[in-house]
């Protein structure tokens, strides 16, 4: 019964059925059918103008965006608990040629305005410091925990204030969108950047960079070029994110993950490090207790020394789900 990662999902059956679809002769690179739709389908989720990439990886996703924003003598301000800055290897210093990551605090792995301006405020205006260029944010966060809409408008109000973009690690986007029941378009806010998570999701190897500036698209293709990332045969990424949107099966998908995971936490009682506000459960537990769940067949993630994580995801099925509840209630 496996809660490791959503990552390890199986593949949902409309991405192979959309995958088969476009095997077939078509324009090369992002020239074919299926990504020359991409733009007026991204529309019609958030309600105005996108310009739409897509690409393999979500850490491609996020570092290709925000190669948009910043220069190489910039900065990007993140929480230390990012993902660009945890969990990506260098790849922002790599694809940024040497922009600093500027670490900010708040609960639950959340940006506010006062721990970013915490930050960048002693930051001198002189060419003998790092200048801010742009600010991240994570929808759901590193700890599953899901941005309000006026959370996101605050922090975007400060970004423009400031002179910087604002950029969006919608790894789990779509379950953030569920969990909050509100429109893409709210949860997003008005950010210049969104990397649209689908592998979570269901998806098999396709990630979307949304830009809500379609400027910022322009610049991004010569970088997607340059990265090594504009695949040949790109009709095959195009019909992954055609398929998850067309009957929004990328909300259906992250409902059913949230939905597990609301279960689990039900049984839960005190032992939540964090509110589930999307799929993913930060768990108090022993090594004993955990030795014992995993004796039970249960697959998931230690969180430090006396913690778990476990992740749901599309295709968790609802038995497993009830059953490690039950588990966890009777440890």
């Amino acid at each position: 019964m496996l809660f490791l990662s959503d990552n390890a999902a199986s593949v949902h059956p409309a991405v192979f059925d959309a995958m088969r679809a476009a095997d077939e002769p078509d324009s090369p690179y992002d020239g074919d059918r299926y990504s020359q739709t991409l733009d007026d389908k991204f529309a019609q989720v958030f309600g105005k103008e996108c310009a739409v990439l897509w690409v393999a990886t979500g850490t491609a996703a996020n570092c290709l965006a925000l190669a948009t924003l910043v220069q190489p003598h910039g900065a990007v301000v993140c929480h230390k608990e990012a993902h660009i800055e945890m969990d990506e290897g260098g790849a922002p210093g790599f694809f940024l040629h040497g922009a600093k990551l500027l670490l900010a605090d708040g609960a639950g792995a959340k940006l506010t305005p006062d721990t970013i301006r915490a930050v960048i405020d002693p930051i001198r205006d002189d060419v003998h410091q790092v200048q801010p260029q742009a600010i991240s944010i994570t929808q759901a966060s590193e700890y599953g925990r899901s941005y309000r809409p006026e959370e996101v408008a605050a922090i975007v109000t400060l970004a423009r204030q400031r002179g910087l973009g604002a950029h969006m690690d919608g790894a789990r986007f779509a379950n953030a969108v569920a969990y909050l029941g509100c429109s893409p378009a709210q949860a997003a806010g008005e950010v210049d950047a969104l990397s649209f998570g689908f592998i979570k999701n269901g998806g098999l190897g396709a990630e979307a960079i949304v830009f809500f500036d379609p400027a910022l698209a322009d610049v991004a293709r010569y970088r997607r070029k340059r990265a090594g990332h504009l695949q040949s045969k790109g009709r095959f990424v195009a019909a992954q994110l055609g398929a998850m949107l067309d009957g929004a099966v990328w909300l259906a998908n992250a409902r059913h993950a949230n939905a597990a995971a609301q279960e689990i936490a039900g049984a839960c009682d005190g032992r939540l490090m964090h509110p589930v506000e999307a799929n993913e459960l930060f768990v108090r537990c022993t090594v004993t207790e955990r030795e014992a769940l995993r004796a039970k067949g249960f697959q998931f993630y230690d969180w430090g020394s006396d913690a778990a994580r476990f992740v749901t995801a599309w295709n968790t099925r609802d038995d497993h789900a009830s059953a490690l509840a039950k588990a966890i209630a009777g440890l």
